[in-house]
This record gives C-alpha cells, structure tokens and sequence, in this order.
C-alpha cells in the first residue's frame, strides 16, 4: 500500500509592523512519516521537487547574461517626447504610486537638516514584503508581450504578411517574466487577497492592452517600456537593501535559492545566491526596458525588429538592450538592418508591400 506523504506547513510572521498585507511566506515545511518509509518519501518529495523545478524542456532557453553587462544595468528614464509619451509615463507614475501604497513600500529618505533631524528614519520592507511586491509585479508584466505577440500574430495571418521578427520577441519576453513569477512562486505562497488581486489586475490590463494594441501600438511599446524602467528600479533598491544589511535572511550564506532558476538561468556555481538572482531578473527586465522603447520607435507596419537573433548569430542582442535604456532610434535601427545583409533588407521591402518575399531571409523574421 503506497504511503502518503503528509507534510505541516508553518508559517514564520515577522513582526507587526512588517508584515506584509497580502499573503506570506512559506518558511520551513514540517515532514512526519513512519521510519520504515522515511526514505521512500523522501526520494518521492525528491522526484516531485524535480518536476516543479521544470524537468521539462524549457520553450525558450534563456542566453545567459555576462557579468559585466548585468553589472552596467542601472535604473535610467527615458524623456517624453511626445504628447503619447507624457501620458504613458504618467499611467506608469500612477501605478507605481499604487504599488508603493499597497505593498508598503517607503518613501526615499529626505535628507536631515536641522528641522528635520531625527524625524526621517527610513523603514526597510521585509523579505516577505519584497517578495508580495515581485509576485505582483511578475504577474502584471507578463502580459503585454503575451498581448502585442498574439495580435501580431494573427495580423500577420490575416494579412499574409512577414511580421518581421517581432512576434517571437514579444512572446519570449512574455515568458521571461513567467519564469520570474515560476521562481519566487518557489519562495512565497499567495493567499486568497493576492490571487484576487491578480485575477482583477490581469483581466483589466489585458483588456486595456488589447484594445490599447489596436489602436496604437508603439504607445503600448512605451507604456511597457516605463514600465521596465521601474522595474528595474525596483530590483536595483532591493539589491541596495542587501547590501545594507537589511535583508538578513537573503544575504545568509546558507539560503538556497529555486532549482528552477539555476536550471532556466544557467547560473554557474558559486553564483547562485539571492544577490545573483535578483541581478540576472534586474537584467532581463533591463533588457526588456530597451527592447519595447526601441519599438515604440519604429514604424509598425514595415520596421524590422532589430532584437531578433539569427542563427548563425555570435551577437546577443539582448545584452545590447540591457545597456540601451531609451532604446534605439529609428535611424539605428534602419542602419543596422543595412549591415545584416540583403535577407533583412528583402524581407522589409516585402513586408512594406504586402506580399511575401520569394528570397530566402537570415535569422527568424516569421
């Protein structure tokens, strides 16, 4: 007769004033069983721990970062240029606003004068607390690359048209940030408030997304280029408040951090602790950041994605996102799609005219 595994989950609150609104934080795992059948569960929980680690083939195998470029990754901002512009940073200031106010996040210490002195102590967020806030976050940015690369897609259908390469970047940004959520879902466990939350913060945004895609796409470009910006600001204070002291728990030599991000990650060892992993998700948000500016450049309709690796290809142009955070320019993008050979180029003027090219093209333009 198989034996079940029987496991007691406890809970570790931090104190009052830190803790965290929404959920918490899925500590320790208490296991009984019979010693007779200790190691048979044990290599069951083995076997279970595996699969949720991904043992399957992951769709789209991460690159890998250099440790120089995620090291240059620093919190920048674009400047509106435009009237679209100012209203996407303004949705984006609004939304953070929010955040801030629900996850408890303080305000930057002002800096003490004499009327102030003593009057500005700063409050750290807890671990617990920053791990509500990247859950949150993690859900919400997957969905416009889910969105934009669906209806590309089927544009592309309908139209009988290359989509000259965007559609693969898009969908693969989109499950970038699911393997984010996959692995600090390994680290905090949403109660009822916070699958609530996303359940009504998924279905406005992708309605709003779709119906915003539509109708204009590079503003939703922008839109979620802003917000990658405060995306990686948000990673680069919590790698600050490691580095202070403030995240005890994480900067513990003995924490281990989720088999599915060493696995999707290729983290070498050595480089596996709580700091390296919020760098290479800093990183991939950053290079997320100069990807959707770089589109919310481009013309729509006949623009090739400059972000679109061949396969022949010794450049990771991801890593040239990640250190462009307004994105490239139009004129960039246009010159260097002249330097790719003639394949880019008949694959633009085919897509511009409407009927597909009889050319054979370089790289993966869909």
């Amino acid at each position: 007769m198989a034996h079940r595994l029987q496991t007691i989950t406890v809970y570790r609150l931090p104190p009052a004033t830190s803790r965290p609104r929404i959920g918490g934080v899925l500590q320790t795992q208490v296991r009984y069983s019979a010693t007779a059948v200790s190691i048979q569960q044990e290599t069951a929980l083995s076997s279970r721990r595996t699969l949720s680690a991904g043992s399957l083939p992951l769709t789209w195998p991460h690159k890998g970062w250099d440790d120089k470029v995620v090291l240059e990754v620093a919190p920048s901002h674009r400047k509106p240029r435009t009237l679209s512009d100012r209203v996407a940073w303004r949705v984006i200031r609004l939304c953070r606003w929010g955040m801030d106010l629900v996850t408890g996040m303080p305000p930057e210490p002002k800096a003490c004068t004499k009327e102030t002195r003593g009057t500005t102590a700063y409050r750290s967020l807890s671990e617990s607390q920053w791990l509500v806030r990247f859950v949150f976050l993690e859900t919400v940015a997957g969905i416009p690359g889910a969105v934009a690369g669906s209806l590309r897609h089927l544009h592309s259908i309908r139209r009988f048209k290359l989509d000259q390469g965007w559609i693969k970047t898009l969908l693969e940004e989109s499950y970038n940030e699911r393997m984010h959520l996959l692995t600090f879902l390994d680290l905090y466990r949403p109660g009822r408030l916070m699958r609530l939350a996303v359940c009504a913060a998924q279905g406005v945004l992708f309605n709003a997304m779709f119906v915003g895609y539509l109708l204009s796409p590079s503003f939703c470009h922008r839109l979620v280029g802003y917000l990658e910006d405060e995306a990686v600001a948000t990673y680069t204070k919590c790698l600050d408040e490691m580095e202070r002291g403030r995240l005890p728990l994480w900067t513990d030599p003995a924490f281990r951090i989720p088999d599915i991000a060493v696995q999707y990650w290729n983290m070498p060892e050595g480089k596996r602790t709580m700091r390296d992993l919020i760098l290479y998700i800093r990183a991939d948000e950053a290079s997320h950041r100069g990807v959707n500016h770089t589109l919310g450049n481009l013309d729509q309709a006949s623009d090739p994605n400059p972000f679109n690796d061949g396969h022949h290809s010794d450049v990771n142009h991801m890593h040239v996102a990640a250190i462009k955070p307004a994105g490239l320019e139009r004129e960039e993008v246009l010159e260097r799609c002249r330097h790719q050979g003639p394949g880019m180029r008949v694959a633009a003027g085919a897509a511009k005219s409407g009927f597909p090219s009889s050319g054979r093209t370089e790289g993966n333009l869909e």
